[in-house]
């Protein structure tokens, strides 16, 4: 590809951003290490796009095959435009009519070493490199072939023979390993003989065989003002930002203790996580990790940790852990962040005593500000980014950043009001600070936040601390009537020893904090140490922190990883519980439901744009409790929308809409397992826009009787001058569906659709019944049109059933119906390669279809 001024003009020319979720990027800082990354395409054909990073940008090359191990195999890979830097972490579907149109998965990424100078061997047409992959390592060689003439530039891609080489009858890497590095990890790739079975800690580098430290001060995270523009997320690794409590286990001879951050021993306030910890069967460790409690959103929430504790319920709290700064006879604080991860995620693979309470705490590599942007919408903290070659530092250091979505700070409290008509109850509570000299100066107060016992709680707690004088020091932003007056006009003044968290909206001129809300007390920070936290300068992070290492030889074994470890990642939406078996008789899980809605998005988006959907969520999958949501009350999800109807008669109703990918995922991630969609869409709302007829079987109707009984349905409706079609319920019975011209009125069809349920039933009275109820419907066929009411609604095309299976609504060809077995043929395991298959949509000349009911309505009568 020539040069030009800009090496990102053609990309960007390519592709609208208003429509495609790629990323727009630019040229960014290069340095020490460069990245490749492999992304699998399933455009208008399957092929992986192999790219380099040099000189600001991903150089890119299409490989119809993909890569191959075996040093035989010469790929044809030819150059396309360069790319920004930023898609090597995209994952997504380009929409339809978009350049490139299909889904993306990063099918392999990691970093590249060029032998010699890349840039001459490009030129030459001849590069050599090493790559330090998931799936690929060793040496690499691309070699130019165009021939005068040709407007492409045609490469050959291929292994070089090394320990890495395998032969593909032996392993093929592209059908052998065919998932997102992101959202289904594989290990580094090793030579096969040289892989230990379980890396000795030992081998880490930087490991020093040491005594157990008699306690460990945690390293903790600078906050930083925005993600450094320089930094490059490749030497990064990002956590959701956990709303909890930092706890550190010191485990010898197998006894847990478990640590705040001070020292304090909290185990016998967790006696089941005591446990849990100790039937890891370890001899000697230090754990560092937060402990939490999940709310049914999928997000920690500090309130409900500290209420547990308040009721001396614990049972309920999760430990996140994600550090392992020493074990079994080995300090590894200066060994690298991401083997020290690798092997405390390999530990608990290989120990864990099973539930939920102890956890692994995921990373994600990706873009920052699209990561920071997620976590917000989930209404979470932030994140925290920590440098991946880091050594665990203790004390408060730039390798680990935190990004917040809110200001939050730890306040003292130095005095307190009471709720005005309520002398049991806190009404208000005076903040503080301590500034350079240790004193306390006055930072405004906070009256919001809590419920009746926890201002019940506080001031029994206050009332023990109270004190004659103020305990705020002398200063200019304190002036006569600053103070909350109490009823009878006293301040009531306490010791500073109570810490509280505080979210507020920005700090005013003279330092007082803005529309403050109370977020619980914590009691595992010291009152001294509570100081105003002030966010570094993005620019300054990457002057204070040291450059990385060189990256890790490939055969360092088995705890030298892939750093940026991802296992709840899809397309840059945090899943919380991906592990949670959703349908107990396949062990489907909620992490495969999730990764269904997002590769059948190209598909099933048409089938809701536009349109009212009610949802079905089983936040403990399909044995617990269902339940529909048609409006959106607290939950809070990307892309979900609420839109009022503009009818007179319904003036207070809002209805849900999703209206791209990523909120089919987030509402996945909201634990939705079925979509239903009403017979109307936006645009006219008091007239639907299509005809549905549920054939529902009743006791003791075959599956031959049932596709019969559509067939007999599609006869009438072709003879009434009605084109309809077909797809699966994904329960017992088939769906026939009639598109329609807006124009008639809901009472309208429906009483249509009554009357022809109402003619099969009285002239083919042995197959068909007209009135709902299983003693009406033995042996006979109901075909619902009670569907086509205003307000019904009916399960979308590609929606997964809450039934055992988790079977699919799938749209079929009329003549698809014979070779059917039954209506739940298709399942969230076999959906997305029968689609696959495909040559073409057996719908597709659907959505253009007008008609209506007129001429029908007098053939009927």
């Amino acid at each position: 590809m020539a040069a030009t001024a800009d090496p990102l003009a053609t990309y960007r020319a390519k592709r609208d951003f208003t429509l495609t979720s790629e990323p727009e990027g630019g040229p960014a800082h290069t340095g020490t290490r460069l990245a490749f990354v492999v992304q699998k395409h399933q455009a208008s054909r399957l092929h992986y796009d192999f790219r380099l990073e040099l000189g600001g940008v991903l150089l890119s090359w299409a490989v119809p095959k993909g890569p191959s191990l075996d040093p035989q195999d010469k790929r044809l890979a030819v150059r396309t435009e360069d790319h920004p830097l930023s898609y090597a972490t995209f994952e997504g579907t380009i929409p339809p009519k978009q350049y490139g149109a299909g889904t993306v998965i990063v099918w392999d990424h990691g970093t590249w070493q060029p032998v010699g100078d890349p840039q001459r061997g490009l030129a030459q047409g001849k590069l050599e490199f090493t790559l330090h992959g998931h799936k690929l390592a060793g040496a690499w060689e691309l070699v130019k072939i165009q021939k005068p003439g040709e407007r492409q530039e045609a490469w050959l891609l291929f292994k070089k023979r090394d320990d890495h080489a395998r032969s593909r009858s032996e392993h093929d890497v592209v059908a052998a390993e065919p998932d997102s590095v992101l959202t289904r990890p594989a290990p580094r790739a090793v030579p096969a003989a040289a892989a230990p079975a379980a890396e000795p800690p030992l081998a880490l580098s930087g490991a020093v065989k040491a005594p157990l430290p008699d306690f460990i001060e945690p390293q903790l995270a600078t906050l930083s003002s925005e993600w450094p523009a320089q930094a490059r997320a490749i030497d990064w690794l990002f956590e959701i930002k956990f709303d909890g409590y930092r706890l550190l286990t010191r485990i010898d001879d197998g006894v847990p203790r478990l640590l705040t951050r001070t020292g304090q021993d909290w185990t016998a306030k967790l006696p089941q996580l005591a446990a849990d910890l100790a039937r890891l069967n370890l001899g000697s460790a230090w754990i560092d990790g937060e402990i939490v409690v999940l709310g049914d959103d999928g997000a920690s929430h500090f309130g409900q940790l500290q209420n547990s504790f308040d009721k001396a319920r614990t049972a309920c709290v999760q430990y996140f852990v994600f550090d392992l700064p020493y074990f079994e006879g080995h300090d590894l604080r200066s060994a690298p962040l991401y083997a020290r991860r690798a092997l405390l995620e390999q530990c608990l693979q290989q120990r864990h005593p099973g539930g939920d309470r102890l956890q692994f705490s995921a990373t994600f590599q990706a873009e920052a500000g699209r990561l920071l942007a997620s976590a917000c919408r989930l209404h979470l903290e932030g994140v925290i980014a920590k440098r991946a070659d880091a050594p665990y530092t203790s004390g408060r250091t730039t390798q680990w950043l935190k990004l917040k979505c809110h200001q939050r700070q730890e306040f003292v409290v130095g005095g307190y009001v009471l709720r005005t008509g309520a002398a049991t109850e806190v009404g208000s509570l005076m903040l503080g600070l301590h500034d350079a000299q240790g004193r306390l100066v006055y930072c405004g107060n906070v009256g919001t936040g809590w419920t009746s016992p926890v201002a019940r709680e506080l001031l029994r707690r206050l009332k023990a601390l109270d004190r004659a004088d103020t305990p705020f020091a002398p200063s200019t932003s304190l002036k006569q009537g600053r103070w909350p007056k109490r009823s009878d006009g006293r301040e009531c003044w306490v010791a500073p020893e109570l810490v509280v968290e505080v979210s507020f909206d920005q700090w005013t001129t003279d330092r007082q904090v803005r529309h403050a809300v109370f977020i619980g007390v914590r009691d595992d920070k010291p009152a001294a140490s509570i100081r105003e936290e002030i966010p570094v300068a993005a620019d300054a992070v990457l002057k204070k922190s040291p450059p990385p290492p060189p990256p890790p030889t490939p055969a360092a074994g088995g705890a030298n990883k892939a750093r940026g470890r991802a296992t709840t990642h899809v397309d840059g939406i945090a899943v919380s519980h991906p592990g949670r078996v959703i349908d107990p008789s396949t062990g489907l899980t909620k992490i495969d439901l999730v990764r269904y809605y997002a590769q059948v998005a190209p598909w099933m988006l048409p089938h809701l744009l536009s349109r009212p959907c009610a949802l079905m969520r089983g936040p403990q999958g399909i044995e617990g409790e269902l339940f529909f949501q048609k409006h959106a009350s607290s939950l809070h999800v990307p892309g979900l929308k609420e839109v009022a109807l503009a009818d007179p008669g319904h003036r207070d109703t809002l209805l849900l809409t999703l209206d791209s990918a990523q909120a089919m995922i987030s509402a996945a991630q909201m634990n939705v397992i079925e979509f239903h969609t009403w017979n109307h869409t936006l645009g006219g709302l008091a007239k639907p826009n299509r005809m549905v007829f549920d054939l529902d079987p009743g006791e003791g109707v075959t599956w031959r009787q049932i596709q019969e009984g559509a067939v007999l349905t599609r006869v009438l409706l072709n003879e009434l001058g009605l084109r309809c079609w077909l797809k699966t319920s994904g329960g017992k019975g088939l769906h026939v569906v009639v598109p329609l011209a807006a124009r008639h009125t809901w009472e309208n069809v429906k009483a249509f659709s009554k009357s022809v349920v109402e003619h099969l039933a009285h002239h083919i009275p042995d197959r068909f019944v007209a009135v709902s109820g299983p003693s009406n419907r033995v042996g006979r066929i109901f075909v619902d049109y009670l569907r086509n009411g205003r307000g019904a609604t009916t399960v979308a095309a590609f929606s997964a059933r809450a039934r055992p299976g988790l079977p699919v609504s799938m749209p079929i060809a009329w003549e698809a119906l014979e070779s059917l077995t039954s209506s739940a043929q298709w399942s969230l395991a076999s959906a997305l390669e029968a689609l696959a298959k495909r040559r073409s949509d057996p719908w597709a000349d659907q959505a253009g279809c007008k008609q209506t009911l007129t001429a029908a309505m007098r053939r009927l009568a």
